[in-house]
């Protein structure tokens, strides 16, 4: 019982080893000569086109894995290998991809909270969550970023570039390189970060669509010639209606109130906080921009300035983005992660485009339902577009009561 399975590995080990194991050998040596000569033949610009622009997809397939083998037989045999570097680029270039769109995104508060973590795992060198939940979304960013991918990978080949080992994909993958090619390999890194991003951008401003770039979904829209307010005929949610028909009387276009012009008051009653103390990693580094937020007691959001509302989120109903006549672009936010929601508690007071004063009512929302849900209901309100205002000024750290304590002042 125990001889023979003994006798048995031992054969087994031997086969392996004399066998088996030299020819596998012998396999990937060809290979590593294959590709060693690929990328620093003749042909190598094509090569580093190739591999540049095709990585990211082998990544969707998963069959990316076997460049690992690849490195390391290059390693062993020529002492670093060039084919590394094009993949911890390609990465970046992915990544940038989500920059690209955290850029033409930047009001839409629920499409950031994808956006902004998926950007930085991307440059820390994981990919899928950059991959898989923005860029193959939208189509373009994926294609932006492998055409950043080639560009890098033909001045990566051309510079001979070698890493000594395998390590960290992404920005991190510097300290990889080796010291003499350390100075190229930012030079590629910085082509890997700026086309696709840009790229992103020009082709996203063409192929985004409002409510893309914005999160909005028009419960009403206004003519431009009349500035009456319409409903939209391919309304599905019956709440749209039903709001509009409740509430006829804010929904009626105002005239701006010049003398709430530079200043914004409470939009809820509650202490007002810093955004660093909002404890969200979107909201807290100031990411979207500037703001202030607001411990809510009440469940009715206000208008805290004068304005035309621009953002309207049809789906959660849980965020209002505001446009003031100086250019300034504010978004009220209410809660964090109550996207998650999908519009359960909260029904919107007006309608896209409709102009509003201060005070005006914005938002109804259902604090108990926010809190059940285990998110909490924090507002904030973040100033995304300064326009032509100057010396912003936030007040924090006191109580304040809707419609009447000034939180904000500019000129």
């Amino acid at each position: 019982m125990v001889v023979v399975p003994f006798c048995s590995l031992v054969l087994a080990v031997m086969a392996a080893h004399f066998v088996v194991g030299p020819i596998g050998w012998k396999i990937g040596s060809v290979i590593s000569s294959v590709v060693y000569a690929g990328i620093t033949g003749s042909f190598k610009v094509v090569f580093g086109t190739i591999f540049g622009f095709v990585y990211a997809p082998l990544v969707i397939t998963g069959l990316h894995h076997m460049s690992n083998a690849i490195d390391l037989q290059l390693i062993a045999d020529y002492g670093g290998t060039m084919l590394w570097p094009m993949i911890a680029l390609s990465n970046i270039a992915q990544g940038s991809a989500v920059m690209g769109m955290i850029l033409l995104q930047k009001k839409n508060a629920a499409a950031q909270e994808v956006n902004v973590p998926a950007g930085i795992s991307c440059y820390l060198g994981v990919t899928e969550p950059a991959i898989f939940g923005v860029n193959l979304k939208y189509g373009f960013p994926f294609i932006c970023g492998m055409i950043g991918s080639a560009i890098s990978a033909v001045v990566c080949v051309m510079t001979s570039t070698t890493a000594n080992a395998v390590g960290v994909g992404g920005i991190p993958g510097i300290l990889s390189i080796q010291p003499k090619y350390m100075g190229s390999f930012a030079i590629c890194m910085v082509i890997a970060i700026v086309i696709p991003m840009a790229l992103t951008v020009v082709v996203g401003k063409k192929k985004l669509s409002e409510a893309d770039r914005i999160g909005a979904g028009d419960c009403a829209d206004t003519s431009a010639e009349t500035g009456s307010v319409r409903t939209s005929e391919t309304l599905s949610d019956t709440e749209c209606s039903e709001s509009a028909t409740e509430n006829t009387e804010i929904r009626e276009t105002t005239e701006f109130n010049s003398d709430a012009a530079n200043t914004f008051r409470a939009y809820l009653t509650g202490k007002v906080i810093t955004l660093k103390e909002v404890n969200d990693g979107v909201f807290s580094e100031g990411i979207m921009g500037d703001g202030v937020a607001i411990l809510p007691e009440n469940d009715t959001l206000y208008a805290p300035c004068d304005g035309e509302v621009t953002v309207l989120m049809d789906e959660s109903r849980h965020a209002c983005g505001l446009t003031l006549e100086n250019g300034m672009e504010i978004l009220l936010h209410i809660g964090i992660d109550t996207v998650e929601m999908k519009g359960d508690g909260f029904e919107y007071l007006v309608s896209l485009n409709q102009k509003v004063k201060q005070g005006t009512p914005l938002v109804r929302f259902d604090r108990k339902k926010i809190r059940e849900a285990g998110h909490p209901d924090v507002t904030v309100c973040i100033i995304t577009e300064e326009g032509n205002a100057k010396d912003i000024k936030l007040i924090t750290g006191i109580h304040a009561e809707s419609g009447k304590t000034e939180i904000v002042s500019f000129t």
